[in-house]
């Protein structure tokens, strides 16, 4: 792609799009070539995660993105897990995990399982305010 060919073959609009995935709703929004999947939580991550199909390659989804210039970012409580597509840059942790060529961003599910359980424990406080 040239410096003044800087727009994807490619571009995903959408204001109001919902995945069902096991009963777990993903959010879906668009910048035209990065897709964010927004999951609620920790925990609906993990079961949708389970639901995937047990061989879970990435690399025919990664290529599709990469070859049409888009990006996706699943985000868990607002922070980024996971990136696949064209701005991915797998590292030691995907491959280990074998995920590559996706994008594990280790900070990000930290940071979601700590905003988990501060909403947790503030919980009971709400309750009983």
């Amino acid at each position: 792609m040239s410096g003044t060919d800087a727009r994807a073959p490619l571009s995903v609009v959408t204001e109001d799009l919902t995945l069902t995935v096991d009963g777990v709703d993903l959010d879906v929004r668009s910048t035209g070539e990065r897709l964010f999947v927004e999951v609620p939580t920790v925990r609906d991550a993990i079961r949708v995660v389970r639901r995937l199909p047990e061989n879970g390659d990435t690399r025919a989804p990664a290529a599709l993105l990469t070859a049409t210039r888009l990006t996706t970012e699943v985000r868990v409580r607002g922070r980024t897990v996971a990136v696949i597509g064209a701005d991915a840059r797998p590292g030691r942790l995907s491959r280990e995990l074998g995920v590559a060529p996706a994008e594990v961003r280790v900070a990000g599910a930290l940071g979601a399982g700590a905003s988990g359980l501060s909403a947790i424990a503030s919980e009971p406080r709400r309750l009983f305010a």
